[in-house]
């Protein structure tokens, strides 16, 4: 049974559409120029503050280009929040903002050059899962940030094979530099081909989803200019879960799915919390205790096939699993969890006592994200119990009530499927939230999802947002130098995001 979604507003715009594109094109162009004048370029100092960069020779022209320039860029993203005109305008206004930043040296981080390390260390024969790269004796260790100079890599081996590409191909470090550039933005590319189908699948306009997942500033600063490998792990995730809800139940479908989910995994080991509510995305019904294990069974053999294979082919094995324990050794507020530890260690200081409470909130926290996750994925699984077999006019019903504004489609199929890929997305929110570390292009990994099913926007938009004013066109992180106000504010929030939110739900049930 089709129904029709109720209708979509119009965006509620404070600047035309027109306004909004060339708006963020020209903070687009400031950034670049930004890059230009102090961006992460291989000469740069390293360990810079904003005051450093304001007293360089054209600091004060970075600085007001960088702000003036992610301003305008927040801005014009943020006013078409609800949706741009059009799918076709979303993706050409998204590509125009990307080419200036396409050009631009890299920005916001560093990260890029520990790719080119760590890919020319595995290239020349020496396991980047056991030594750093200083150890290696990479010829390119000055551009690298001191913090990750002697440990070991942290990505998987499938990344670890497209940097020593990007090595082989680029031969000196702009050459890498360009090419892990491109591969980045070949992963956004297979991101931005997938979203169409996987709005259709969950109901969204399509129009919106691209706008929200492709558009932001962390994606044209980050993924784009800062070359990070995110961007392949967001293009191997997506393309994953559009070929479960594409063909669900299909074994062939769901190896297939399996194996680019576990690329993605070996990129980034985040992405392994999609995967069990991909199997459940990938189940057309009837949601039973055999059938779960038959999808799962399909899909954990793709998975753990590329695992095998992205291990063997690499020679590398499984060390990279060891390396993600050094993923935690940059501290900053951006991370609640660490933030909250911070405060305690404040509060101890003040009555004598050296508490050294981050490590422990850290471990509480990953111990949280471990029962988080499975509430979620608890959540999906009965909710769509509930929804097997149920006749077209409650899934309808139900569809409607989750914001489905599909036209022409079954609405029980959409409801399934934007259930489980909106578990997906709340569990990846859990995933950055409780994580020791944050960095501002963690915020893509949800953020993609959450524009594929949120019923409303502002409350993930928002931290986007601000994310994007916390890094430095030179890679300096602004909550190195803000750490203990920083820590305050977040610890703050998170009390009044937990005091506030059963209110809220009581409010929603009434």
């Amino acid at each position: 049974m089709t129904a029709p979604g109720p209708p979509v507003s119009p965006p509620s715009v404070s600047l035309t559409a027109s306004g909004a594109r060339y708006a963020g094109l020209a903070g687009a162009v400031l950034l670049a120029v930004a890059g230009y004048l102090g961006g992460a370029l291989p000469d740069a100092p390293l360990g810079g503050t904003p005051a450093s960069i304001w007293r360089a020779p054209d600091g004060p022209a970075t600085l007001t280009c960088w702000l003036i320039g992610t301003a305008l860029l927040v801005g014009a993203w943020w006013s078409l929040r609800e949706g741009a005109p059009s799918t076709r305008w979303a993706y050409v206004t998204a590509g125009l903002w990307a080419l200036p930043l396409l050009l631009a040296p890299p920005l916001g981080s560093r990260d890029v050059y520990s790719y080119a390390c760590q890919g020319w260390t595995y290239a020349h024969g020496v396991d980047p899962y056991t030594v750093g790269v200083a150890a290696a004796g990479c010829p390119w260790l000055d551009t690298v940030a001191p913090i990750w100079r002697d440990t070991p890599a942290p990505y998987g081996p499938a990344f670890m094979l497209l940097a020593a590409l990007a090595v082989g191909l680029g031969g000196g470090l702009t050459g890498t530099i360009v090419a892990l550039r491109v591969i980045a933005v070949a992963g956004l590319l297979l991101a931005a081909l997938c979203l169409p189908g996987l709005a259709r699948a969950a109901g969204v306009p399509t129009r919106q989803a691209a706008w929200l997942a492709l558009a932001g500033p962390l994606v044209g600063v980050h993924l784009v200019a800062g070359a990070h490998n995110d961007a392949v792990m967001l293009g191997l995730l997506l393309c994953g879960l559009l070929v479960v809800v594409r063909r669900p139940g299909r074994p062939a479908a769901l190896l297939l799915a399996g194996a680019l989910l576990g690329l993605a995994v070996t990129v980034k080991a985040s992405a392994v919390v999609v995967v069990p509510f991909a199997v459940l995305a990938g189940m057309p019904g009837p949601y039973t205790l055999r059938a779960l294990l038959r999808h799962c069974g399909w899909l954990a053999g793709g998975l753990l096939g590329a695992l095998l294979v992205t291990s063997a082919v690499s020679g590398l094995g499984l060390g990279w699993v060891g390396g993600l324990t050094h993923s935690g050794d940059s501290e900053q507020w951006t991370s609640p969890p660490t933030a909250v530890g911070f405060v305690v260690d404040y509060a101890g200081a003040l009555v004598g006592r050296d508490p050294q409470a981050v490590p422990l909130v850290r471990t509480v926290a990953l111990l949280l994200l471990v029962g988080v996750l499975l509430v979620l994925w608890w959540r999906a699984w009965q909710t769509l119990r509930g929804l097997s077999g149920v006749a077209g006019p409650r899934a309808a019903h139900v569809g409607a009530s989750s914001g489905v504004a599909s036209l022409g489609v079954d609405c029980h199929q959409v409801t399934r499927s934007r259930v489980a890929l909106h578990g997906a997305a709340l569990a990846l929110v859990a995933t950055v939230v409780l994580s020791p570390v944050f960095h501002p292009w963690y915020a893509t990994w949800p953020l993609a999802l959450l524009a594929l099913t949120a019923a409303r926007t502002t409350w993930f938009v928002l931290p986007a947002a601000a994310a994007a004013f916390l890094a430095l066109p030179d890679g300096t992180n602004l909550a190195r130098v803000t750490k203990a106000p920083g820590a305050l504010a977040m610890t703050a929030l998170l009390l009044t995001v937990l005091v506030r939110t059963p209110f809220a739900a009581r409010r929603r049930h009434r």
